[in-house]
């Protein structure tokens, strides 16, 4: 992505004028939206694994409209809405990205929905169908189950056939985990090994919260298990017992889908070409929490940090 002149500076947030111009295989996008993700806090702490070197502009995925096509660049036209995950660079007026990152939206999605569609439906699709290879009948547990990515694998889990077991903190989260479609719902104090050895176990454990609750979901775990870490929202990062992995035949799969960009990102266009199909015939219902201005993005990134979101928090340009 290319420099921009930056107007301020003030809470670690960059607002930039002035987009250079695309190079080859690159386009400009009018920025509509961009959607927040917890990454985004790692990152401002320079705690994330793929944090950008400073400075840099913050928001890993974003909609808008493209205005500027570089040299060989194919497939869009000035004028077309896309979706683009770019890593950075999505909380500003403008910017410029590779053409490979973008996607032409349906007509079906708006922009708000899109700026948050990308990561959360990806790594869940990705993960649970070309990771754990999740089979219709088993048993899928999500944690933070009404959070951005939580929620989306409460969804697809349901529409491949698995019985999902949503896990989250309250009877209003768990609400919207069930309307995603988790068969069995289990609050945040209750004793979630207990609870999942009356269920049966787990097949496969998609986790996005750490600490005691991966320690619990983990021990619950049924023999030939899958296990995905997606994140460590609640702020310890699991240490995992390689012996119990032997005794139980137990398989833990890392995904983070920033890397399949770099390495394998077939894989992405192919989950997006995908995800993008289901929304244009009404199978996946994105669930957006917020919507803020640019200018409250603080406030934005608090709701993620104190995990008082369900859904995905999008911040609206417009």
């Amino acid at each position: 992505m290319k420099a921009y002149q930056v107007q301020a500076i003030d809470t670690g947030t960059l607002i930039s004028l002035q987009p250079a111009s695309p190079s080859a295989g690159e386009i400009g996008v009018k920025i509509a939206a961009c959607g927040l993700n917890f990454a985004d806090l790692l990152m401002r702490m320079g705690t994330y694994q793929d944090t950008p070197e400073l400075p840099f502009i913050p928001g890993l995925e974003l909609a808008g409209h493209v205005t500027e096509l570089g040299d060989k660049v194919e497939g869009f036209e000035i004028g077309d809405r896309v979706a683009v995950f770019s890593g950075k660079g999505g909380l500003a007026s403008h910017g410029v990205f590779k053409a490979s990152c973008a996607v032409k939206l349906p007509d079906t999605m708006d922009f708000i929905t899109a700026a948050g569609f990308q990561i959360a439906y990806g790594t869940s699709q990705i993960a649970l169908d070309h990771c754990a290879r999740l089979q219709a009948g088993e048993t899928l547990l999500v944690t933070g189950a009404a959070g951005g990515v939580g929620l989306t694998a409460v969804e697809i889990g349901k529409k491949m056939g698995a019985r999902v077991i949503a896990h989250a903190r309250g009877a209003d989260k768990l609400a919207i985990a069930e309307k995603a479609g988790a068969d069995i719902l289990i609050d945040d104090d209750e004793d979630l090994r207990a609870r999942l050895k009356e269920l049966g176990g787990a097949d496969v454990v998609y986790d996005a919260i750490g600490g005691d609750v991966w320690k619990a979901a983990f021990r619950a775990t049924n023999p030939g298990g899958r296990l995905l870490p997606i994140g460590f929202a609640g702020g310890e990062v699991p240490q995992i017992p390689a012996n119990h992995l032997l005794v139980k035949n137990l398989t833990v799969i890392g995904l983070y889908i920033g890397g399949y960009q770099k390495t394998h990102p077939h894989i992405i266009r192919e989950s997006f070409e995908k995800l993008f199909k289901w929304h244009a015939e009404g199978a996946l219902h994105p669930h957006v929490s917020h919507v803020l201005p640019l200018e409250q993005v603080e406030d934005a990134l608090e709701l993620l940090r104190q995990r008082k979101s369900t859904g995905k928090v999008v911040i609206s340009m417009t």
